[in-house]
């Protein structure tokens, strides 16, 4: 198939490449990729099934996990397929408007996920440093407010986004050297002046998740003091044990993202490869891990697991064909 690479305006196509410089590899690469994608959808939907089903879990610093966990599997369901596609199938076509659309949920599943940590970070502050007023502070009128200005603020920083795109002539290439849209990697190839796009895809999405990284630090440093100024050792390591999982999943989310976003502001001789291979990696490695951090570290959704399946083997056992 023969690609046109001069475009005018709004180009009907852009042509994503997938990870240049690595296609030969791209049949190998698919195999670990497609892996870690069906393990993040499917403990994800394991664990927002477990949260629904259980009544004890029915609680504020779950029903925000339940948020993250439908955050990571919209973040590597809009990215990984079309990457797949690409590998397996040579399906290098996005139309414009598709690609617009991936852009903006993209960004905005990462700006949702930052603010659902910090939710949580509160939700941990409340019940540690003060335990006695957590059901009324934290009651679910409460709880659903902040739940609603998350996909408010989230919606309205990368809303602006599509019309900075949407502005822009496309009459250079139409040739993407990614395996999917990213604002900045689309703007690029704009035959217009991106300064607009520039300032405000960078700035305003990172000083947001920055103040949110500031905020939770500031949480977490309450929490600590808190707990460090219990009486017993058993207290203290009851009350850091509730926090571990959440630290674990903040420190997976925050730390390849700034990573990423330094080697790709500072990194000019890390080969381009190496750049879109952590991009994959970002978008579909956190999600994997998050539901099984939260399995492994959390009492409550380790025995609501376990009781889910003990009731599908009874159901399976007790039908006319088992």
């Amino acid at each position: 198939m023969t690609h046109t690479n001069l475009t005018i305006f709004h180009p009907a196509v852009f042509v994503l490449l997938g990870i240049p410089g690595l296609e030969a590899y791209h049949n190998w690469l698919s195999i670990p990729l497609c892996l870690m994608y069906i393990t993040a959808v499917l403990g994800n939907s394991i664990l927002i099934m477990v949260i629904i089903k259980s009544v004890n879990l029915h609680e504020p610093m779950y029903f925000f996990l339940s948020m993250l966990a439908i955050t990571d599997i919209l973040l590597s369901t809009t990215t990984v397929p079309k990457a797949l596609a690409i590998f397996w199938f040579h399906s290098h076509d996005i139309a414009f408007d598709a690609c617009v659309t991936q852009v903006f949920f993209v960004h905005v599943m990462f700006v949702g996920e930052s603010a659902i940590l910090l939710a949580m970070a509160f939700d941990r502050f409340v019940a540690i440093c003060a335990p006695l007023h957590y059901s009324t502070v934290l009651t679910w009128p409460v709880v659903g407010r902040i739940a609603l200005a998350i996909v408010t603020r989230s919606f309205c920083i990368i809303f602006p986004v599509i019309f900075l795109l949407k502005r822009l002539p496309f009459c250079r290439t139409n040739i993407i050297p990614h395996s999917y849209c990213e604002h900045i990697g689309v703007a690029r190839l704009a035959c217009a002046d991106i300064t607009v796009n520039i300032w405000y895809g960078f700035s305003v999405p990172i000083v947001m998740v920055i103040l949110d990284v500031i905020l939770i630090t500031v949480s977490y440093s309450l929490i600590l003091r808190a707990v460090f100024r219990l009486p017993s050792q058993d207290a203290r390591h009851k009350a850091l044990s509730t926090c571990g999982s959440h630290l674990c999943v903040i420190l997976m989310f925050y730390v390849p993202s700034f990573f990423t976003l330094l080697t790709h502001r500072f990194g000019h001789n890390i080969p381009r490869h190496v750049h879109i291979l952590l991009a994959n990696l970002y978008i579909v490695v956190p999600p994997m891990l998050n539901p099984i951090v939260y399995g492994v570290k959390t009492k409550q959704i380790r025995e609501g697991v376990a009781n889910r399946f003990f009731d599908m083997k009874v159901w399976c056992c007790a039908s006319p064909l088992g």
